[in-house]
C-alpha cells in the first residue's frame, strides 16, 4: 500500500525510482479524439488526514444539503487496517480533516461523526460522512466537493493524482486494469494501473484519481510495488484470470470507484441492497 505516514519517509528517499512503462491493457482504449478543453485540477476539495490524503466527494445524485462525505482509503482507518474480508459500517468516528483551497492551502477543519463504510476486500475505501453539509462548505470556504464518476473509466485517459497531505499532484495515463491485485492477504478487483510518471509515495494513499478532462473522480490512489517483491505487503503483484502472476516494481495503482454511487441514495445514506450495488457487505 502506498503507506500511511509514518513510512512516507522512508519512501521519499526512493520516489525517484526509474520505472519500466507497463503495457497497457488491450481490453479498454480512450478514444483518439480528446476533448480540447479540460477541467481545471488543483487541490480545491481535496482534504489532508493525520497520515493520509482524501477529499469531499458527492455522488451523481447528492443534493447540497446533503451531509458532505469524505473519500479515502480502508488502509488509511483511523482503528486499523480492516481485515481480509472484513467490511465496516456505522462506525462512529470524531476524525477530522484539512479542507484545502484551490492552492493547496488548509482553509478549515472539516469533522467527521461516522465511518459510513470501510473495507479492503475487493477495493480500498473508506468513507465518511462529516458534520457539515456541501452548501455550508461552499458558503463558508467558496469550496465545492468533486463529483464521483458513475461509469467504468477507460484505459489511456488522463488522470491527475491529488495528494492533500503532500500538496503535490502527480500526472500521468491509466495504463490499463488489473484482473486481480494482491498484496499481502488483501485482494482487489479491476484495479487501474498508472503509467509510470504517477511515481506516488507514502501519504499519497487516499488521494482521488481524476480525469482531466471531466474533472470527475474515477478511483481512489492506494499502493505501489516499492521493492520488486511478490504479492507482500506494499508489493502488491498482478493476477490475471488464468493465475498468471506479473510483478511491476516501481508502478502505482488506484481502486475505481465508479460502483460506490450506486450504494447510496437520497440524503448520501449507504443501501448495500440497493439495486446495481455490488461493494462487499458485511
Amino acid at each position: 500500500m502506498n503507506k500511511p505516514l509514518l513510512a512516507a519517509l522512508s519512501s521519499l528517499a526512493i520516489a525517484g525510482l526509474g520505472a519500466t512503462p507497463a503495457i497497457a491493457a488491450p481490453q479498454t482504449t480512450a478514444p483518439h479524439s480528446a476533448k480540447a478543453v479540460k477541467a481545471t485540477v488543483d487541490f480545491a476539495g481535496t482534504v489532508s488526514l493525520s497520515n493520509c490524503s482524501g477529499s469531499v466527494v458527492r455522488f451523481p445524485n447528492s443534493v447540497d444539503t446533503d451531509p458532505a462525505l469524505v473519500l479515502t482509503n480502508g488502509h488509511c482507518l483511523e482503528t486499523g487496517f480492516p481485515a481480509p474480508g472484513e467490511v465496516i459500517t456505522g462506525q462512529s468516528s470524531s476524525r477530522t480533516f484539512g479542507l484545502l483551497n484551490s492552492a493547496g492551502t488548509k482553509v478549515a477543519t472539516l469533522r467527521a461523526n461516522q465511518v459510513v463504510y470501510s473495507t479492503m476486500t475487493d477495493t480500498d475505501v473508506s468513507i465518511y460522512r462529516t458534520t457539515t453539509t456541501y452548501a455550508a462548505i461552499k458558503n463558508s470556504y467558496g469550496i465545492s466537493p468533486l463529483t464521483m464518476q458513475d461509469t467504468h473509466p477507460v484505459a489511456g485517459t488522463s488522470i491527475k493524482v491529488v495528494s492533500g497531505y503532500w500538496k503535490r499532484i502527480y500526472s500521468c495515463n491509466i495504463d490499463g486494469f488489473v484482473y486481480r491485485l494482491k498484496e499481502g492477504g488483501w485482494t482487489w478487483k479491476d484495479s487501474v494501473r498508472y503509467t509510470s510518471s504517477c511515481n506516488t509515495i507514502g501519504g499519497t494513499s487516499g488521494s482521488p484519481v481524476i480525469d482531466t478532462a471531466t474533472g470527475k473522480v474515477v478511483a481512489v490512489n492506494n499502493t505501489g510495488n516499492e521493492d520488486g517483491q511478490r504479492c507482500t505487503e506494499n508489493n502488491p503483484c498482478e493476477v490475471d484470470a488464468n493465475g498468471t502472476v506479473t510483478v511491476r516494481q516501481g508502478i502505482n495503482y488506484a481502486q475505481q470507484t465508479y460502483n460506490i454511487p450506486a450504494c447510496f441514495t437520497t440524503g448520501n445514506k449507504l443501501n448495500l441492497s440497493a439495486a446495481g450495488c455490488t461493494l462487499p457487505k458485511p
